[in-house]
């Protein structure tokens, strides 16, 4: 049935103190024409794409020398070069806030609450800068870290921002293989880590990984632990190479951060594929892209400011937290989560959303749908009145979930769907805070990009589903791929498919709203009988079940086509009799249509997901055929794929 109402739509005078109604005004002095609506400002955005990139410097406020230069080579992808003359630093725009008041809020699970002002926040960067060029980290060297989302790892990479060198991180409970296969690669001078974290209500030790994974990176030439557990010290004491951070930086006295300003597109990020079909690439992203396009996004998007408590619940192996961290170069105070969001029950994260005056609570479907799923109702237990927005990532929010945040979580709130990924370290597609929530919709295009649905033709299709498309430069796109000298593995990944077009590897389709809507990876997008077919528009319909907790989604080669095979994992105490069946079969085949309908409907026990939670379809999909998944050590349960081998159900 087509929706006749929106879910959600903003007060005229939430439209009017939106910081994007402001800059819409300043984007129609510079264009010399009024830019009415958000259809206009985004089409202006990517027609003088010059005027847009220059406009967001001066609105956001970026601190460095912006050069005459906007845009060279503009029509190439790759090649393009924003701000060819532009001097820049990464941390210094991260740290232009000064004072007492809270710059970074931590809670670990319910083991460890700390606050850190902006002074002190300075003053552990000074330390950490200091710590790091005394051991010879310069320009372009690599610091690696292996950490929790607490205040010393945001500290730890603005001071390596600060001096030029390169973050990369991952989250404490990747393998040794994991950590090795990501950070072999790069060969980081400092490797940062933590004696063990928090997860589940259990204190987990890492000393012996980390004490593995320093033998096996030579490039290395000290190991700091940070105190989480109580153990840094003796851990540190066994681990070659190692100290205490405490132990590190007692002696070393805070003084003024210094900030090395450098070209636009000194590289600042290595951001790794969670792929499964290899080992990760290496992205490597700007200082400057990345600056620009999370301002402009955090900023315009999210309209985050001064005096903001913005969330994202994120571990430090996920874009999401270098997009979360990018939030003090708007003034907002990070409010910090490690640990699992559902211990000791699915109220943890509410809880924190009280106590601290939550604005911005960035989250995933999954979340959305587990509180869902355990029949928790937020508005009625807590006090989540300082709640602006709602944002939720990581895989499309089913439908059903945009009508529960509205039912059970805050009636009044921009619920804002995003979309992008690690390859941009931002977003394609995301919220719009002066337009009206649609139920199943991600609202527009980001401004600045040119986002687009092609057919297989590469032509452009309105109401009908496609490849998810930027047709042009953005800076935000990787200045290269790590040890990819000849940029064949990169052109490659983006720009096989289309001819001087990124092609994101997403299956989309425009609304009739101006809005988008993700169906799932084109890569592991369904094909039964030559009909293409997202997998989420299955999960839509079947995780509305309350017999099935999870399901996953794959196309079988069968009888020279593909059929259709969904595998769930059950509710406690249900069977999946020919009842159950059937009703699986009839709520897709109604919700979403008969091709959707699986041939195949397979109980398992466990699903494969990556580290950031994300359902793995292409790896259930290799093992179902009898192909070897390379990569296990992507995902955080791999054993689960052993569910998935050479199944009686899948022979006939």
């Amino acid at each position: 049935m087509t929706e006749t109402a929106p879910l959600w739509t903003p007060k005229p005078q939430d439209i009017e103190a939106a910081p994007i109604t402001a800059f819409a005004r300043q984007a129609s002095a510079v264009a010399g024409r009024e830019l009415g609506d958000y259809d206009a400002l985004h089409a202006w955005s990517v027609e003088d794409r010059e005027a847009f990139w220059s406009l967001v410097w001066d609105f956001c406020g970026v601190k460095g020398d912006k050069g005459v230069r906007v845009l060279e080579d503009g029509d190439r992808m790759p090649g393009a070069r924003f701000f060819p003359d532009a001097k820049l630093n990464f941390a210094e725009n991260l740290l232009s806030k000064r004072g007492s008041h809270d710059a970074l809020v931590f809670r670990g699970e319910d083991k460890v609450a700390r606050r850190m002002s902006w002074d002190e926040l300075h003053a552990l960067v000074s330390q950490l800068q200091q710590l790091f060029r005394g051991h010879g980290v310069g320009e372009g060297d690599r610091v690696a870290a292996m950490m929790p989302n607490m205040p010393e790892t945001i500290a730890a990479m603005l001071a390596t921002a600060s001096i030029g060198a390169i973050w990369s991180s991952c989250s404490p409970d990747f393998g040794e293989q994991g950590v090795l296969d990501r950070f072999g690669q790069i060969e980081p001078k400092l490797f940062i880590t933590v004696d063990g974290y928090h997860y589940n209500g259990k204190a987990l030790n890492v000393s012996d990984k980390v004490a593995a994974v320093v033998a096996k990176l030579p490039s290395a030439t000290r190991a700091f632990i940070v105190d989480y557990l109580g153990n840094a010290k003796s851990a540190a004491a066994k681990i070659d190479r190692a100290e205490a951070l405490s132990d590190a930086i007692s002696s070393i006295a805070p003084r003024v951060v210094e900030f090395t300003r450098l070209p636009f597109a000194h590289p600042l990020y290595i951001l790794f594929s969670s792929g499964t079909t290899g080992i990760p690439k290496c992205i490597v992203h700007s200082a400057g892209g990345t600056l620009l396009q999370h301002v402009k996004e955090q900023r315009l998007h999210a309209g985050i400011g001064e005096g903001d408590r913005f969330f994202y619940f994120t571990t430090c192996g996920w874009m999401m937290w270098n997009w979360l961290v990018s939030g003090l170069a708007s003034g907002a105070t990070l409010l910090l989560y490690d640990g699992s969001p559902f211990y000791p029950d699915g109220n943890v994260i509410f809880d924190f959303a009280q106590a601290e005056r939550m604005t911005f609570f960035g989250t995933s479907a999954k979340f959305i749908d587990a509180v869902k799923k355990a029949g928790l109702e937020p508005k009625s237990t807590h006090d989540l009145s300082s709640v602006r927005t709602i944002a939720s990532t990581g895989s499309p929010l089913a439908p059903e979930s945009f009508r529960f945040v509205y039912d059970s979580v805050k009636e009044d709130v921009h619920l804002a769907s995003i979309s992008g990924g690690t390859d941009i370290v931002s977003c394609f597609v995301l919220g719009v805070p002066t337009k009206p929530v649609w139920i199943g919709e991600i609202q527009g295009p980001g401004l600045g990009m040119a986002v687009d649905v092609w057919d297989d033709d590469g032509k452009p299709v309105r109401g009908e589903k496609g490849e998810l498309v930027c047709t042009k430069p953005f800076p935000a796109m990787p200045i290269m791929f790590w040890n990819d000298p000849d940029g064949a593995k990169y052109k490659s990944a983006y720009f096989e498919r289309f001819d001087n077009v990124w092609c994101h590897g997403d299956f989309a389709e425009w609304t009739e709203h101006g809005g988008i809507v993700i169906h799932g990876r084109s890569d592991a997008t369904l094909n039964p009988g030559g009909v293409r077919i997202g997998t989420a528009e299955i999960y839509n319909q079947v995780e509305q079940l309350a017999e099935i907790a999870e399901a996953i989604c794959i196309g079988q080669t069968w009888d020279d086509d593909v059929r259709v095979v969904l595998f769930v994992r059950l509710a406690a105490g249900v069977t999946l009799d020919e009842g159950l069946e059937k009703k699986i079969r009839t709520q897709i085949r109604t919700g979403a249509s008969p091709r959707h309908v699986p041939a195949r409907i397979v109980p398992v026990t466990d699903i494969p997901r990556t580290k950031s939670g994300k359902i793995t379809e292409l790896a259930v999909r290799d093992i179902v055929h009898g192909r070897t998944v390379k990569n296990q050590e992507a995902l955080a349960n791999p054993e689960a794929l052993d569910l998935f081998r050479d199944l009686s159900a899948l022979r006939t």
